[in-house]
């Protein structure tokens, strides 16, 4: 069993197999990947200047003297450009290995510009029992408020069952949604509407003829859906179902199962957003194909891409297996196309699309590749930002790229190898933990003490000053030193043996006072 609960065979990997404790089901023709229970399975670039992570990461794993809980993987953040204006601050991450090697804890990420780690909570830290995940870390607004949100759940083949969970700006838990109309949230999509609505993606296995695709007459297939849920009372408000208006004949899927213990998920939906009108913008990667349906009546007012697409598609427009769509302004959608598993492309692509919904024809905008022509089977994220530089998760691959809009590539994050994210994101965050600070001291060799502080998810946090003292009650100021990372290494002259540090903002007001500790050899 992997530290933090998730097993590392529970995290995307290929293959079909049987997940144990969803009533005997096994999820086929999910088009390339899976995320097994953990009982389901017998086991399981060129670069410019990097600024320093924590000092130790031996081994691709981040080591704190003050946190010795915390060994998430290590990041790296290659600029090849200086810092941009209006870069926001952090980047939003949601780290897991893949499949058995990824080193240090899975958990949800909060990083600066340059790499260094601001916030981590590893999957140790979350309430649910052993063979759960977390995915999809994201700052969303929840009752004019900026917030943490992500998934949590059983993981199995590419399907998620569990429930989402929003997150104040001291990292406490203020709301959960896990599902209705007999359904459980699925891991691939909670996104918070203007209406402080819940909109999540669920799968249902349905009675369908499959028999055009060489499987029963009598099958089952799994369904994508869309549940609109009202986050305070649970109730739900809206729901689509794919099989209502999607055919299995116009999947790309590789057929197999299709039986009520093994469904064929002939949809696989993977992302849904909301239009400028209101209405729902989803993906669908196993029919390689968006679609806009409207919201509450359900109609699919149109197809973009697929066997049926409603627009004809410009050169170069066309996409295969994509992730993460999402509308920009009245006339244009950004996606992730992945184009792989089976492999339709070269390279996968971050792409932006003109919707001319008169003409009813789609042009490529822009496109953005790695120069290392990464492929990913599967995953992925493309967020826009207001500049237009465009932040790219690859998926299964353990990369995120920033480009300018010309598609300059500005910066690469590069995970340790068997690691990876399921998204990737860059946001403004102001984190207050309730929590007090960390702190550790060592005896100096050279003389006097080192001191070790950190205080996770502190993102005021500018600068640190040392108390220390003979007793633990009489401590008088030591020394200061700005923060340097997550871990401050301060050497004072001081010998205590007691010791404590007190956190300051940029303007030198104290924001808090770690416990007193003694001083250890």
């Amino acid at each position: 069993m992997a530290r933090g609960g998730l097993t590392r065979r529970d995290i995307m990997r290929y293959g079909g197999a049987t997940v144990a404790g969803t009533a005997g089901l096994t999820l086929a023709g999910i088009g390339g990947y899976a995320w097994p229970h953990p009982a389901s399975a017998s086991e399981a670039t060129a670069s410019t200047a990097t600024a320093p992570v924590t000092p130790d990461a031996s081994g691709g794993v981040l080591h704190f003297v003050t946190r010795p809980d915390l060994t998430p993987p290590a990041i790296t953040v290659s600029r090849h450009s200086g810092p941009q204006a209006g870069d926001p601050p952090y980047f939003i991450l949601s780290p897991a290995g893949y499949p058995l090697t990824g080193p240090g804890q899975p958990g949800l990420m909060i990083l600066d510009r340059y790499g260094n780690l601001v916030w981590f909570s590893p999957n140790t830290g979350f309430p649910a029992p052993q063979g759960m995940g977390r995915v999809d870390l994201q700052v969303q607004t929840y009752q004019g408020q900026p917030v943490l949100t992500w998934w949590e759940g059983r993981v199995g083949l590419g399907v998620g069952y569990g429930q989402v969970v929003i997150a104040d700006s001291s990292y406490r838990t203020i709301a959960t949604v896990g599902g209705g109309a007999g359904l459980s949230a699925d891991l691939h999509e909670f996104i918070i509407s203007p209406q402080d609505t819940a909109l999540i993606t669920a799968v249902r296995p349905r009675p369908a003829n499959l028999s055009a695709l060489g499987g029963p007459a009598n099958g089952t297939a799994l369904t994508g859906s869309v549940l609109e849920i009202d986050i305070a009372s649970g109730a739900v408000l809206f729901e689509w179902n794919s099989l209502d208006w999607v055919p299995v004949t116009d999947t790309y899927a590789a057929f197999s199962g299709g039986t009520g213990g093994e469904p064929f998920d002939y949809f696989h939906i993977n992302s849904i957003a909301v239009g400028h009108d209101g209405n729902l913008i989803i993906s669908a990667r196993n029919t390689c194909a968006v679609y806009k349906i409207a919201r509450p009546g359900g109609e699919l007012l149109w197809r973009l891409g697929g066997r049926r697409s409603s627009f004809q598609m410009g050169p170069g427009a066309a996409f295969w297996f994509q992730h993460h769509a999402r509308p920009r302004g009245t006339r244009s959608l950004s996606l992730f196309d992945d184009a792989a598993s089976p492999q339709k492309e070269p390279q996968s692509r971050a792409i932006l699309l003109d919707l001319d919904t008169t003409a009813m024809r789609a042009t490529l905008s822009r496109s953005y590749t790695h120069p290392a022509k990464l492929l990913a089977a599967n995953q992925g994220s493309m967020q826009l930002l207001a500049d237009g530089r465009a932040l790219v998760g690859w998926g299964n691959l353990p990369y995120f790229t920033e480009f300018a809009e010309n598609g300059e590539l500005l910066l690469d994050g590069q995970f340790p190898i068997g690691d990876q994210s399921y998204r990737a994101f860059t946001a403004g965050w102001t984190g207050h933990p309730t929590d007090k600070p960390a702190v550790a001291a060592r005896v100096n060799q050279a003389g006097g003490s080192v001191v070790y502080a950190s205080w996770n998810g502190a993102t005021e946090l500018s600068s640190w000053t040392v108390l220390a003292g003979s007793t633990a009650t009489q401590l008088g100021e030591a020394g200061a030193q700005r923060r340097t990372g997550f871990e401050t290494m301060i050497t004072v002259n001081s010998s205590g043996p007691y010791f404590a540090v007190t956190a300051h903002d940029a303007n030198g007001h104290a924001l808090g006072q770690s416990d007193t500790v003694t001083l250890e050899s």
